[in-house]
């Protein structure tokens, strides 16, 4: 089968309504497991189904955007992020990704023996450029990388993650039974 057969397979048939409840009953049992006792293997267990399950958001989420309503969009986009950031909160991807650049650079730049710019192949030079492109790398990936663990941290609070799951299932719901978004719904009867 093909991407574009799967990706309408999952995007049909209320898939997506079902992921997003699914998505947010996983937000409202992780929320109650680790107040219960964060460090018990059920707790550890549904984060990383939420995070596999939070990645599968994200695809359907990409690939029925436009479908939805713009709010429930949203929904899906910041529940996808929530339950996939929360296992990677404590690890430090900067460092790793300027490593990896200081080590292709350092590869690369053997290369340019033979050229004008032969110098830079060997010695300090070619160790001091490694570095400087790490250092580059590091300090751009670490700005995003804080960026991300900000948002990342308010939205997995444990009040705002069990607000999130309920959210979650409240839109996939009203969806569903064509009501459109909470959103919708709120304007509606509030006049927001």
């Amino acid at each position: 089968m093909e991407i574009d057969g799967i990706l309408n397979t999952l995007t049909s048939n209320y898939i997506p309504e079902a992921v997003l409840a699914i998505g947010g009953l996983l937000a409202v049992v992780m929320t109650y497991l680790y107040l219960k006792d964060d460090e018990s293997t059920k707790y550890r267990l549904t984060m990383i189904i939420s995070t596999f399950f939070g990645i599968l958001m994200a695809v359907i989420a990409f690939s029925t955007y436009g479908t939805w309503a713009l709010p429930t969009s949203i929904i899906m986009f910041v529940a996808a992020f929530t339950l996939i950031i929360r296992p990677f909160k404590e690890i430090h991807f900067a460092v790793i990704i300027a490593l990896l650049i200081m080590g292709v650079a350092y590869l690369l730049l053997g290369g340019l023996e033979g050229t004008n710019l032969a110098f830079m192949s060997e010695g300090l030079w070619r160790i001091g450029i490694a570095v400087f492109c790490g250092a580059i790398v590091y300090s751009l990936m670490h700005m995003l990388e804080s960026i991300v663990k900000v948002f990342g941290k308010i939205l997995n609070a444990w009040p705002i993650l069990f607000v999130l799951g309920v959210i979650c299932v409240a839109e996939a719901v009203l969806t569903t039974l064509d009501y459109g978004s909470i959103y919708n719904l709120l304007r509606t009867h509030f006049d927001i």
